[in-house]
């Protein structure tokens, strides 16, 4: 006989181990591996590095050619700084393009779970 809790009010609070009262699920690896979430993040992070790596050497090289005006940049300098706006760019591209063909995976699941 499973144990129960009590709550404040000293109303049953169910069975004291939460694992009783879920439902039982599919692992959650099955889900991964249907959604292709790994290939996913590979291929966003694949996507992200990319782009920030060609901005990044597009402003740091100026390849489309100099900036116009001046600014400084205390504490990192210029390339320190667009060093970091290229780590936040990579991590942002990653997050949306994995995002994405996450979603596609499950549209294509779902379709293909209907049929």
């Amino acid at each position: 006989m499973s144990e129960e809790r009590l709550d404040a009010d000293g109303r049953d609070g169910g069975p004291a181990d939460p694992a009783e009262a879920r439902p039982d699920r599919p692992p959650m690896a099955g889900l991964l591996d249907t959604l292709s979430v790994k290939r996913n993040v590979l291929v966003g992070v694949a996507v992200g590095v990319a782009l920030a790596a060609i901005v990044y050497l597009v402003r740091a090289l100026e390849l489309l050619g100099p900036v116009g005006g001046t600014r400084t940049y205390p504490v990192l300098g210029a390339d320190g700084f667009f060093l970091l706006l290229a780590v936040v760019l990579a991590s942002a591209t990653t997050l949306l393009v994995a995002s994405v063909l996450t979603v596609v995976s499950a549209v294509r699941a779902v379709r293909a779970s209907t049929e």
